[in-house]
């Protein structure tokens, strides 16, 4: 992908490779490699890339910045439009969304270490059951509340996306090149002109992470890409199944709603640097009815501009407001726009009014801090299997605030107990505090290492849920916490407040040694109490590797362990772990990748993606089901007198 072109409409990208001749699409791969790296020459609204001597390709966007008409790109070689150079060099193009034609690259920070840290462990074999494995064809065991009719129109759509998605599943990354891309993209754009929004969507996601990983972009995890082929496959088959509940189907995108007369508050800034080149800030705020909001300046520059744009001015209002002002302050908005994940916009009929800042220890601000955060946890980490992907996402990664006492620090991450508020009986939560970016332009990492060296400050934190680590949150902002002495001392322009990212704490932050020594807290080189991690513990990674492997490696790679006898004895690790399914499923499906049609003299004929798609798609569903289980357990706080 080059961020240089324009992006593209997927039925445009569709119909240009499905234009090629056979010879020319098992060229096409090595050509969207080469043609992504030429120059791009700006002409006015038109970018050009010279693919030869003879053959200039002409890319000239509609009103919304996109390719979306097949006329709008044009080559000069005596073959266009059914030639190689411009079916290249529209799959060399970002894609783009097919509702506002936009390039929806994610700009979300993606660094951080995914692997959790070992932990202390605990009983494991009653987890097995948590999550029971969703059948692909029936779906979840609650009956649905309401149930529409597809057409067959919509079945038809649905049953095409599952048989591109599982052909994609069969192929595996190396394999799932431009053409068997472009298939998925075609199934797309009819899922969408049947109404098929979500599924639509799914489809889209998926494409663009299997891009990423082929082009081995630094932002590319395979956790990712797995869950964006299981969201896909178990969208299409409760669809193909009829009668599916109105979530499946999904809505059509709208950038924008209005949202009326909002008075937010400022929390914290967050700086973006995306793997796709992407930086800037994003100015969190919540509504006095505890809503969350942002304001974005999320643009091209990378971690130069996140740094940069920590004090920008804010496209909101009369632009005399900074995202640093913002943050310690607050607006009220009339005509407000809003989007589907909570962004101001910043149209002609938006006025906006700079509000005083107010404290993390009065109004809507404070009623961040006034529930266990186990109550919280539970809203943003339940989800049923089936439920869709983008509203869970959002619902995960809303912030959320607590009250807290440093323990210690193992590696870069620290460990903190929760103190819960009013709850005398309750032993409050042990948890990681790891930093949300490590990227050293930025503050997290320095003062990650500042709060290490003081076991026992006390703090009031607002961060983000890692979702796939046991009790890990990711902070953002940190504020003394009330009524005591072995806190942080913020300067007086912060406001009561600091932002990890860009504000750097120092010595006289905190409290002098005789504080913390007449507050009993720990010695900083003593042993640090690490929370437990049954994530680590469990075997389920065997399980997760198969279902990892299927989608990095394709289908041949799964067989393996049916052909060896299963050697490396995930079975017999799994059952004795007491996931007795999750074995089941494991074998389940590797006989099936191993799995052989015969026609009637006998002879090897086919594999069937069908049947092994349905086998890869609960396993994935299982695990994903019980891992986020595990991941809510480790949020419950313990009685204190147990």
């Amino acid at each position: 992908m080059n961020a240089e072109l324009p992006p593209a409409a997927p039925d445009v990208v569709a119909a240009a490779v499905e234009g090629l001749t056979t010879r020319l699409r098992k060229k096409l791969d090595a050509a969207i490699e080469s043609y992504a790296a030429l120059p791009v020459v700006v002409d006015g609204t038109v970018r050009r890339v010279r693919c030869g001597e003879d053959a200039e390709v002409a890319l000239t966007p509609g009103p919304s910045g996109s390719v979306t008409d097949p006329d709008q790109a044009v080559c000069s070689c005596l073959l266009a439009p059914r030639c190689l150079h411009r079916a290249a060099v529209l799959g060399a193009c970002p894609l783009a969304d097919p509702e506002t034609g936009a390039d929806t690259t994610d700009t979300a920070d993606t660094e951080g270490d995914s692997v959790p840290p070992a932990g202390d462990g605990t009983a494991l074999g009653a987890a097995d059951t948590a999550a029971p494995a969703v059948s692909p064809t029936t779906g979840t065991a609650a009956e649905p509340e309401e149930t529409v009719p597809l057409t067959a129109a919509q079945l038809a759509a649905a049953s095409g996306l599952w048989s591109a998605a599982a052909a994609l599943l069969t192929a595996g990354v190396p394999a799932a090149g431009a053409v068997p891309q472009a298939e998925l993209l075609r199934a797309a754009h009819t899922a969408r002109l049947a109404g098929l929004h979500r599924a639509e969507a799914a489809a889209l996601r998926v494409v663009r992470g299997l891009r990423g990983a082929r082009a081995r972009h630094d932002g590319h995890r395979l956790a990712d890409l797995v869950a964006q082929v299981r969201e896909l496959l178990l969208t299409t088959a409760l669809l193909a199944a009829g009668g599916p509940e109105p979530a499946l189907i999904g809505t059509a995108r709208r950038a924008y709603r209005p949202g009326g007369s909002l008075r937010v508050h400022g929390v914290c800034r967050e700086p973006v640097i995306a793997a796709t080149g992407y930086g800037g800030v994003v100015t969190h705020l919540v509504s006095e009815d505890g809503r969350w909001f942002s304001v974005a300046d999320v643009k091209p520059g990378g971690p130069a501009r996140a740094q940069g744009a920590a004090t920008a001015t804010v496209a909101l209002g009369s632009g005399n407001l900074d995202h640093a002002q913002l943050s310690r302050g607050g607006l009220l908005v009339s005509g407000a726009t809003v989007s589907s994940d909570g962004r101001l916009g910043s149209g002609k009929g938006v006025r906006a009014t700079p509000l005083a800042g107010g404290s993390w220890t009065s109004g809507p601000l404070a009623a961040l801090f006034a529930r266990p955060l186990a109550e919280a946890v539970a809203e943003r980490l339940t989800a049923a299997p089936d439920a869709d992907p983008e509203q869970a996402e959002r619902a995960a990664r809303e912030l959320v605030g607590c009250d807290l006492v440093l323990v210690g620090a193992a590696g870069d991450h620290l460990i903190a107990r929760e103190l819960p508020s009013g709850r005398p009986d309750t032993e409050g939560t042990l948890m990681r505090l790891v930093p949300s970016s490590g990227h050293p332009g930025l503050a997290h990492t320095a003062n990650f290492r500042r709060l290490a060296s003081r076991p026992g400050l006390r703090l009031r934190v607002v961060g983000r849920l890692d979702p796939d680590r046991a009790a890990t949150l990711r902070p953002l902002a940190v504020a003394p916490l009330p009524e005591t002495e072995a806190t942080l001392r913020l300067p007086a322009e912060w406001q009561g407040h600091a932002d990890l990212g860009y504000d750097r704490l120092e010595g006289a932050h905190f409290p002098p040694p005789e504080v913390m020594t007449a507050t009993a807290a720990p010695p900083a080189d003593g042993p640090c109490e690490i929370p437990p991690d049954p994530l680590a513990q469990a075997p389920l990674w065997r399980l997760r590797r198969l279902v990892e492997v299927a989608v990095s490696g394709g289908r041949r790679a799964v067989a393996e362990p049916a052909r060896d006898g299963d050697l490396r004895g995930d079975g017999a690790a799994l059952r004795r772990g007491g996931f007795h399914t999750a074995a089941d499923l494991a074998a389940g499906l590797t006989a099936e990748a191993d799995r052989r049609t015969r026609d009637v003299f006998g002879r090897t004929g086919g594999a069937d993606p069908d049947r092994y798609a349905r086998a890869w798609l609960a396993a994935a569903v299982y695990l994903a089901g019980v891992e986020r289980a595990l991941v809510r357990a480790t949020w419950q706080p313990a009685d204190a007198g147990s």
